[in-house]
């Protein structure tokens, strides 16, 4: 484990300067990156100087920002010698995690409960709202996650139901979207029930496919352990022992909602994600997810989680976006 010794850390917080010392001289060329790119983009975004030397690693700036790349350094660090990779992006989460949880001692981000584990990889929480999520969903059996495009909110969920499917918690997962922005008009689009809603649930396999092997994907859609439902085809239904995901939740009608939300069965989960911005049901029609919101608001057991900009976790450039439209739709309220 990377060490700081205490009393010179002391002294040399004092004078601007801290260091670290890594034990496994094999784990700091993927801890450093190519060409330094990991330390790089600590050192601009976090405004400090970082020098190497042998296993030794020195930071100087402002106390601050050397305590967060500290952390954020020592927290690459074990995540390397648990066999995990470090790119750009996990320099990225570290940094935003660092940063919150010295802005408040009371949070951690590290521990064990703050990660899914699936057959592929370990996924854990990449901001502070993410880690929120992450404890949502492990705690409470109805979960609205919002939020804009590129939080996770529907990779986490997924991600919890995974982990809950592989630790016998429960015994299948069922995906549901609204398969067509104003309707289920699934009798116009070609082939069978599945090949009609596979382009819609599209992010929802795309995340399967990162936890799961090949072969553990097909052959546990061909036994019903996971089943694409369509709202549709979910009337009547009561989902007992099972993990259920409803995606894009804003598309949803009033009458969808309230029919999905009253299928969760004994010992079941729920969670309903959705960016209440992107509403794309006629001009007037009442959004489903909205209404669920206001009228479920204080009711035990269920829980709210509301991601930014800041829990973007794509390309830099979208939290950008994002925040660029958030500020126009400010403006337009004004």
């Amino acid at each position: 484990m990377s060490t700081l010794v205490p009393d010179v850390a002391a002294k040399e917080l004092t004078a601007g300067r801290t260091q670290l010392e890594f034990d496994d001289n094999l784990l700091l060329p993927s801890l450093y990156g190519e060409r330094n790119q990991h330390l790089d983009r600590i050192e601009r975004q976090l405004g400090v100087s970082v020098t190497t030397r042998g296993n030794r690693l020195a930071i100087s700036g402002p106390a601050s920002a050397m305590e967060t790349a500290h952390l954020a350094l020592l927290q690459l660090y074990e995540r390397l010698k648990r066999g995990q990779d470090v790119d750009l992006p996990a320099v990225e989460a570290a940094i935003r995690l660092a940063e919150a949880e010295i802005g408040d001692r009371s949070l951690s981000f590290w521990h064990e409960k703050a990660a899914f584990r699936t057959r592929k990889r370990r996924i854990a929480a990449r901001s502070p709202g993410q880690a929120a999520y992450i404890k949502a969903l492990r705690e409470n059996e109805l979960v609205f996650g919002l939020g804009p495009a590129g939080t996770g909110k529907t990779y986490l969920a997924v991600a919890a139901a995974v982990d809950l499917l592989m630790g016998g918690c429960v015994e299948r997962i069922v995906l549901s979207r609204p398969a067509v922005e104003a309707g289920e008009r699934l009798g116009f689009l070609p082939g069978d029930l599945r090949d009609k809603v596979d382009p819609y649930l599209r992010p929802i396999f795309e995340a399967l496919n990162d936890m799961l092997p090949a072969d553990q994907l097909a052959r546990r859609l061909g036994t019903g352990e996971i089943e694409v439902a369509p709202i549709a085809f979910m009337r009547g239904r009561t989902l007992s022992h099972a993990f259920v995901i409803l995606d894009e939740a804003q598309n949803t009608t009033p009458v969808q909602m309230k029919m999905f939300l009253t299928r969760l069965g004994e010992g079941s989960r729920m969670v309903v994600t959705g960016d209440p911005t992107q509403v794309d049901l006629p001009a007037g029609a009442r959004s489903g997810l909205a209404e669920a919101l206001e009228t479920l608001s204080g009711v035990e057991g269920i829980a709210t989680v509301r991601l930014t900009h800041r829990d973007v976790v794509r390309h830099e450039l979208v939290a950008r976006i994002v925040r660029a439209y958030e500020a126009r739709e400010r403006a337009a309220q004004t």
